[in-house]
């Protein structure tokens, strides 16, 4: 069952998707699922933040996506990144106040994600249980570092044939701070023919680390 309803956020409403499983019951997880660029036409239709959604309910979770400021019915206007990771914070903090939660976005997407990480870290706002990162955009943006106490329940992910954010770029950044970083061979930026192998590596680190 996919719930659509506008949340207040710090710039107006804020457009989010719920996709609940079979069984769910409040204090089960919640994921909430960031999309890429919007100035590069990024929602949270795109196909990779579906991908990401339907892994998180595949677990059993239930996985919010939700429009940046300026996209579908989300109010207020691209903010280059900044205002963006307080539209992230109000959807956790409107959805989720309670119970287990997970963190994933894809590129710009998997930048803001970052920061989010950070400072619910920073708080200890949040029981974080698991971070999904694919394709964190390095190249335009400056990602977070992650906490080391969460680097095991993090996958930070990227394609090797990167077009959009070169892989060397991110592999500096997951070196700088010891993140361990999968690699896709031959992947591009949207890993086009490669869907389902990416549903797969993020099923396998959600399996891991959800059930741990």
């Amino acid at each position: 069952m996919v719930e659509q309803l506008l949340i207040q956020g710090p710039a107006g409403s804020v457009q989010v998707a719920i996709d609940t499983p079979d069984g769910w019951q409040p204090g089960h997880g919640t994921a909430i699922v960031a999309h890429p660029n919007p100035a590069h036409g990024g929602n949270m239709d795109h196909k990779i933040v579906h991908t990401l959604n339907r892994a998180w309910v595949l677990m059993g979770w239930r996985a919010v996506r939700f429009n940046f400021r300026g996209v579908g019915q989300s109010e207020g206007a691209f903010d280059d990144g900044k205002g963006e990771v307080n539209d992230l914070m109000a959807v956790v903090q409107h959805i989720t106040p309670t119970g287990p939660l997970g963190l994933s976005g894809f590129s710009f997407g998997a930048y803001v994600t970052s920061h989010a990480v950070q400072r619910l870290h920073a708080s200890r706002a949040a029981d974080m249980r698991s971070i999904v990162l694919v394709g964190t955009a390095t190249s335009r943006f400056t990602a977070a570092t992650i906490p080391s106490d969460l680097h095991h329940r993090t996958l930070a992910l990227h394609a090797d044939d990167d077009e959009i954010v070169p892989y060397a770029g991110t592999l500096a950044w997951a070196q700088a701070q010891k993140l361990p970083l999968l690699v896709v061979p031959g992947g591009g930026h949207f890993f086009h023919g490669q869907q389902p192998l990416l549903r797969e590596l993020v099923l396998r680190h959600l399996r891991g680390t959800l059930t741990s």
